[in-house]
């Protein structure tokens, strides 16, 4: 069996990777690992746990509940929450860890399990690989020690209370289109939005368990441009199952992306001087575009693998205050442990409410280069770096294609195929390229 953490938590199929007995074993590691060195009031370590309203949530929530209690953990359950609010709530109650049940923006079959160290941080994967080691041990405390289950009542309360207090202005005069995914975000986002001042339309906010990211969220856009076009709004913003990603689209309903996003947001923080260092961190697959937008208004880019959790490394490294993905994960450090997709959108919309501009005008200032991707499937990923013929390829093509464009090869972290990535600034360009350097990778390395 190979390692079951993957670049966010444990993910599979729920029942069958993802079973009781396995939540049960993987809970009881962690408090083992997690819970060994409580700072909690008493003598037992504390442990906040949230969901999505995914229906096998409750069976994992569930299961893992009974793990940590009879390892003499005390549980606070928050019921469903958003990923970023169990990081929050973490460090809110000096919790020794924090639990999330979610498979984000997979479908309603999947579910995951991932875990917050103290503060609501994402585990390295040295600690991942503890707790992996650990399953299959137990504790096994007895009668007084064993650990209680608390209902969090104000767990929502206090995660809107911060999320509020974290505005520069109010979103009085904004009409908003809020798509909630029919996932985590669907009670807490248009409650927020509403007691900032906006007027709030909100779609994909009716999970019955079964329909989470189905045809809507930030995996889907299509709904949210439509209703944005219908209602005449301002803005819409798109959130993914577990609500830590933001997308939006403007009032003509054209997508607004995460690089888009970070465009307005970094070049705010930097006028009003809370941009760390004059610094925004990001992946290799942030468009070319914003690398420019960011040099002409004189900020520095630091660029790390794809991955929130490499962006959030990078972060903590540098003590950077601003970084993100162009799929929506934007991570305010100042504000947030983790990315999350109320948050971003509520700046963003903020942004539009202080500057009276159009959010398509705002995001205007980078220039959107187009990117081709293809996937090339059956090949041996392993060989990319190392095949001569196709790196003289990329050579050549990076040479041509000069500062109005790049190559980027990278082998996928879990499937047996290679992403080309190709970015011109015309679309004919960038798709010969692209097609030319798959063609080669099939060719040279398949299985």
């Amino acid at each position: 069996m190979g390692r079951i953490f993957g670049t966010d938590g444990v993910r599979g199929i729920a029942n069958k990777d993802i079973t009781a007995q396995f939540a049960l074993s993987l809970a009881q590691a962690a408090a083992m690992v997690l819970g060994a060195d409580p700072i909690s009031r008493g003598d037992r370590p504390r442990v906040v746990i949230g969901h999505d309203p995914r229906i096998s949530s409750d069976f994992i929530s569930a299961a893992m509940i009974a793990g940590l209690t009879s390892s003499g953990v005390d549980v606070f359950d928050a019921g469903v929450v958003p990923t970023p609010a169990a990081a929050y709530l973490t460090a809110d109650l000096d919790a020794d860890f924090g639990v999330m049940i979610s498979a984000s923006h997979n479908s309603a079959p999947d579910n995951g399990i991932k875990f917050f160290s103290r503060g609501g941080h994402k585990l390295p994967d040295a600690v991942e690989d503890e707790i992996e080691a650990a399953m299959g041990k137990s504790i096994a405390p007895i009668g007084a020690a064993v650990g209680r289950l608390t209902r969090f009542a104000d767990a929502e309360d206090r995660y809107q209370i911060h999320l509020l207090g974290t505005l520069p202005n109010r979103l009085d005069g904004l009409k908003v289109v809020l798509d909630c995914a029919n996932g985590a975000a669907s009670a807490i986002s248009p409650d927020v939005f509403a007691a900032a001042g906006a007027k709030v339309i909100v779609i994909g906010a009716d999970p019955d368990g079964l329909n989470i990211n189905q045809g809507c969220g930030s995996t889907h856009l299509t709904a949210l441009q439509t209703a944005v076009v219908e209602h005449g709004a301002d803005l819409g913003i798109a959130h993914d199952g577990d609500a830590d990603r933001c997308l939006a689209v403007d009032h003509t309903g054209a997508i607004v992306d995460g690089d888009h996003i970070m465009t307005v947001l970094a070049i705010a923080m930097k006028e009003s001087g809370d941009l760390a260092r004059d610094t925004l961190v990001t992946t290799v697959m942030s468009n070319l575009g914003l690398k420019i937008a960011m040099r002409e208004a004189g900020i520095e880019m630091v660029e790390t693998k794809v991955g929130d959790r490499y962006v959030l490394e990078a972060m903590r490294e540098g003590g950077y205050s601003l970084g993100g993905e162009q799929s929506g994960h934007v991570i305010f450090s100042q504000f947030a442990t983790t990315g999350d997709g109320i948050l971003t959108g509520l700046h963003l919309a903020a942004k539009v409410a202080s500057t009276g501009k159009s959010l398509r005008e705002l995001v205007s200032k980078m220039p959107n280069f187009p990117q081709v991707l293809i996937n090339v499937t059956g090949v041996d990923k392993t060989k990319v770096e190392k095949d001569e013929p196709i790196q003289q390829l990329v050579l050549q093509g990076t040479q041509e294609l000069g500062d109005s464009g790049r190559i980027l090869l990278r082998a996928s972290g879990t499937e047996s195929l290679v992403r080309v990535m190709v970015e011109a600034k015309d679309h004919g360009t960038a798709l010969s390229w692209a097609e030319r350097i798959s063609v080669l990778v099939e060719k040279r390395l398949s299985i």
